[in-house]
């Protein structure tokens, strides 16, 4: 027997774009449920490094950053080119700041600015650092019971339990371990206050990044009286006289039918873990098994199926597909393939990617996305086997991929097969399949530049996002050092998403649009369910969240009847 409920507002996802537009809606004085597919709330936000893209934002004089929408609106402008969607992209630019405010005064969430500079840091109105709003640490323990509701972080990127902030400083002190008292007293006291803590907690209660956000997002949500339903996958939507009236949810008591007076609210997360929809919307991924993800696994698609039972239409008009990511795959407990992201070892010095041809093909110390690219214009399918090769001072200084640095062993990674090692580069390029006199004349032409830190080949180390994510004490160019001392390393790339960019076509007020772009009454979509404001590019750090919390924003407004941006003609 189908039980019935009713609110004011569903939202579908508990992920960032979930919980903003759920705490919003509540502070507006909704009433609203938040049904999550999974065991865990948080969604990959939980995951992640928690950032928001916000130009603009009230923190960024404070830390001596200049700032305006205007100079967001002429990078992005060079950034995307013709998918410029000038309705959207100035919603988001007007609005972001105020949704940043809004959380900072109602909620728990407290953010500082990150110096990361745009990805390219080279282009007119490009932001040097500030831009990037993330979250403060916090204490697990302020959710009480529902700690053990959060999802956890990643697994590969957690180091005997601890999460990091992604802050400079911090990775800092677990490079110079051995080398520095002071860094050995910072990690051994992070060590064992991690280590106390999961023999207390079962788990690491000093949450940092989108664990924190999401922490901090579900402590007010609780305050507020946000119901949420784990392990509740919406089936359907409720349609009558062709507006969305709620969803058919399959909970643990059963199948429900729950009744939104307001609207319905898509955040579901994308489809990375979908074959079907991948294969589709992947050009490179035909069969759709091939793209990795560290994305959470229950994020197949949900709200993009129910916008198109409703009439929604799908946006794939864009650049890339989705959100590329390098991913190399350790081999973890019981044999089982690991995800991990490459987002520190590309840019230290000592380290090059080289194809199945032994050559290298790009910077490697541009962003993610952009080396993935440069992967798919080598046109040899998802896995065209490149390799990151480093030397052994490299290696043990900043870790390869899942291996960690000195002292932390290595051996079990050999083992396994997933860490490649020979005494020579020859040595080394007969373990990964490549024409030794490539990979030899390669090193060698990389190394004659590099040991006075140039990259002549391609820049590398040229621009400001380049060097803020190389080793600053590296002289004279943090991202560029020789290949020199033996033995030599390799790891195998293949190419991943961290979300996707194909997605439901959506207005400046997030709400749904069918396959004429006429609203759907009572159906909006936030995060990776709607597609990409910024036409499948990857303009900076933090603009999938940042677009997520602030549409979501847009959409509780709207559905309160207190719409922040007044309504295109015909919309």
């Amino acid at each position: 027997m189908e039980h019935q409920s009713s609110y004011d507002v569903v939202v579908v996802g508990s992920g960032g774009g979930g919980f903003g537009a759920a705490v919003t809606a509540a502070k507006l004085g909704l009433r609203v449920v938040i049904v999550e597919k999974d065991a865990v709330f948080g969604g990959t936000t939980a995951r992640s490094g928690g950032a928001l893209w916000i130009p603009a934002n009230h923190h960024e004089p404070a830390a001596g950053y200049k700032d305006s929408a205007e100079a967001a609106s002429l990078y992005l402008r060079e950034e995307v080119g013709d998918f410029f969607d000038a309705d959207r992209i100035e919603a988001y630019l007007q609005t972001g700041p105020k949704m940043a405010k809004f959380l900072e005064d109602e909620t728990e969430v407290k953010f500082f600015p990150y110096g990361l500079p745009d990805y390219h840091s080279d282009y007119d109105g490009a932001g040097q650092g500030g831009r990037p709003l993330v979250c403060h640490p916090y204490d697990g323990r302020n959710l009480g019971k529902n700690l053990r509701y959060l999802r956890p972080p990643l697994r590969e990127i957690t180091f005997a339990g601890m999460m990091f902030s992604g802050s400079q400083e911090e990775l800092k002190h677990f490079y110079n371990f051995t080398r520095s008292l002071t860094s050995f007293m910072y990690v051994t006291r992070m060590f064992l206050r991690s280590a106390w803590q999961i023999l207390r907690y079962g788990r690491t209660v000093q949450l940092k990044g989108g664990n924190a956000l999401i922490a901090r997002l579900a402590k007010t949500s609780f305050e507020l009286g946000i119901e949420i339903r784990l392990s509740s996958p919406a089936r359907e939507l409720v349609i009558e006289d062709g507006a969305v009236r709620g969803v058919v949810i399959d909970g643990p008591k059963g199948r429900e039918r729950i009744m939104a007076k307001k609207g319905v609210v898509l955040a579901a997360g994308g489809f990375p873990h979908d074959p079907k929809l991948r294969s589709q919307f992947f050009p490179r991924d035909p069969d759709g098994t091939q793209t990795r993800s560290p994305a959470a696994e229950g994020n197949t698609g949900d709200g993009i199926n129910l916008a198109t039972s409703a009439g929604g239409a799908i946006r794939s008009d864009m650049y890339q597909p989705g959100a590329l990511m390098p991913i190399s795959e350790p081999i973890l407990e019981g044999g089982r393939k690991g995800t991990f992201p490459h987002l520190v070892d590309r840019y230290k010095p000592g380290f090059i990617a080289v194809t199945r041809q032994g050559v290298r093909f790009c910077n490697e110390s541009n962003s993610y996305h952009d080396f993935v690219i440069a992967m798919t214009a080598l046109n040899e399918g998802s896995d065209p086997g490149v390799y990151i090769v480093c030397d052994h001072r490299a290696m043990r200084k900043y870790g390869l991929g899942f291996v960690k640095p000195f002292p932390v062993p290595y051996g079990s990674q050999l083992r396994s097969g997933y860490l490649k090692r020979g005494s020579t580069l020859r040595e080394l390029a007969a373990a990964i399949g490549v024409p030794p006199d490539a990979l030899e004349k390669t090193v060698a032409r990389y190394n004659e530049g590099a040991r006075n830190g140039q990259d002549p080949e391609f820049g590398r180390g040229s621009t400001a996002y380049n060097r803020f994510l190389g080793d600053v004490e590296h002289k004279p160019n943090p991202c560029v050092a020789p290949l020199e001392e033996g033995p030599f390393y390799a790891v195998r790339i293949r190419m991943g998403t961290i979300g996707t960019y194909v997605g439901i076509s959506t207005d400046r007020n997030a709400r749904v649009l069918d396959g004429n772009g006429k609203p759907i009454p009572g159906l909006y979509a936030a995060g990776n369910d709607s597609a990409s404001v910024f036409g499948g590019y990857y303009p900076g750090p933090g603009i999938t969240l940042g677009p997520a919390f602030t549409f979501g924003y847009l959409a509780a407004h709207h559905m309160a009847g207190k719409a922040l941006l007044a309504e295109k003609t015909g919309g």
